[in-house]
């Protein structure tokens, strides 16, 4: 029977792998989307709690992520092998109660308890879903990207499906949620809260689809030991002084902080510059049309250019390409909400473009962190490089209350004159700044440039043979 599965491990890599790479993502954003598109709004429209709250227990959550994805990152890589491989069986081990946790979240039913029960339910299923669950499952299937294929080329497929999974979650859950949730009362959109119960549920049961399926169509190649088969006696300490001094992997983690800063606050400023600048919630609508466009051609063009001028380099292009569009309306500042949208179409054609790339930059991090360290930390690595992006998330939900809050935004003057202009500016300055900043680092301080990648992977071919 293990002789089986290993002939089955040792089949070439293919498109079952891509495409069973994308259904790991698309099972992720299952969850994760619904909860960062609609988690703030189920408990301040239908469970009656305050959005400060509900952002409290957000924020909190990410400090406790400080520890259970570093956590869940040595897990994995002190994890024994087994036939299928290492980080395969936390996908089928968890697939069910991330998706259980995520529909304990939006339980409508609970809308009349006492206050002090709907906060402490929120908190209490928020963290079980994010902070245990969604990091179990979601740590080993980003960390095992680099044992599917040790080829550069491979692994950069594997992030652009990984980008087209997302995306299509993304899609379905932004298409049909507001068009199914919610109730026209007197010309309002309210948000019903038991139809929004069991779109959650139905979520919870693609998410477990997808999740199977990237576990049977998957096959992991690269294996390594696990430490104790090494009789390695590295602690957590040891993890992070390593980092430290990991050129590489603190510089993709100071990009990921920086891009999600400036990306999330680009499209939360959007809920306010469509409707509040140009008065145009159909721009908008079609904006996100737009945007999946955009992300199209990115991915048609990011692989063959990454192969041939470097991950590194195109990311960094890319996002000069976005800074650039960005400092161009910052400046131009369209009357034409259409002009502003065939603009925004081009900032996200280079933001596509790093997208696609971006989950390729890691392993090559874990590679270079093996040849430097001398030992394969998959797990502790993209634990620390999750980690980051959820300090990014963390500090841009912050990011635009507080911008909104200095220009003076209200509901009652959202739609003066001097508030608009500063709802504009904040929306293409401050991305602006983000990606040119972005841009240096991936340019001037991250060191895995084509050349160093490709004498990497020859390094670590010639040691395992």
């Amino acid at each position: 029977m293990v002789q089986k599965q290993k002939q089955k491990i040792e089949k070439p890599f293919g498109m079952r792998d891509k495409i069973g790479y994308l259904f790991g993502d698309f099972g992720n954003d299952f969850t994760f989307v619904l909860s960062s598109s609609f988690l703030m709004k189920f408990y301040t429209d239908v469970m009656g709690v305050d959005g400060f709250v509900v952002g409290i227990v957000m924020m909190v959550a990410r400090f406790v992520d400080a520890f259970t994805d570093v956590t869940m990152g040595r897990i994995c890589d002190r994890s024994k092998m087994t036939a299928v491989g290492k980080f395969k069986p936390w996908i089928l081990r968890m697939c069910g109660p991330v998706a259980i946790a995520s529909f304990l979240i939006y339980q409508s039913g609970f809308a009349d308890w006492g206050m002090g029960f709907k906060i402490g339910w929120l908190f209490v299923t928020y963290i079980l879903w994010g902070s245990v669950f969604y990091t179990s499952i979601n740590i080993p299937y980003g960390s095992m990207a680099s044992s599917i294929s040790a080829e550069p080329g491979d692994r950069q497929s594997l992030s652009t499906y990984r980008t087209m999974g997302g995306t299509l979650a993304g899609l379905i859950i932004g298409a049909l949620v507001p068009m199914l949730a919610y109730d026209d009362v007197n010309g309002n959109k309210i948000l019903n809260g038991s139809r929004f119960t069991i779109i959650a549920g139905i979520f919870s049961v693609l998410a477990v689809i997808c999740y199977l399926l990237c576990y049977y169509l998957v096959s992991e190649r690269v294996r390594s030991e696990s430490y104790e088969a090494k009789g390695s006696q590295n602690g957590t300490l040891q993890m992070l002084w390593s980092a430290v001094k990991n050129r590489a992997l603190i510089s993709i983690i100071a990009a990921s902080v920086v891009m999600l800063l400036a990306q999330l606050t680009m499209q939360s400023m959007a809920n306010y510059v469509y409707p509040n600048f140009y008065r145009s919630t159909v721009a908008q609508s079609a904006s996100n049309v737009v945007m999946l466009i955009s992300m199209a051609i990115a991915a048609g063009i990011a692989r063959p250019v990454a192969e041939r001028i470097g991950k590194a380099e195109l990311s960094a292009l890319s996002n000069a390409l976005a800074a650039g569009v960005c400092i161009l309306l910052f400046f131009i500042r369209p009357q034409n909400v259409w002009i502003y949208v065939l603009f925004m179409a081009l900032c996200w054609i280079g933001l596509g473009m790093f997208s696609i790339v971006s989950w390729a930059l890691i392993t090559d991090v874990i590679d270079y962190s093996e040849i430097l360290n001398g030992r394969r930390e998959d797990g502790s690595v993209y634990a620390l490089y999750s980690f980051a992006r959820k300090i990014g998330q963390a500090a841009a939900a912050g990011t635009s209350g507080f911008l909104l809050t200095w220009i003076g935004y209200t509901q009652e003057n959202a739609f003066e004159t001097s508030v608009v202009n500063g709802i504009y500016n904040i929306s293409t300055l401050v991305p602006a700044i983000g990606f040119t900043l972005l841009a240096l680092i991936l340019w001037l301080w991250y060191p895995l440039h084509k050349k160093q990648v490709d004498e990497n992977v020859e390094i670590l071919r010639k040691k395992r043979g």
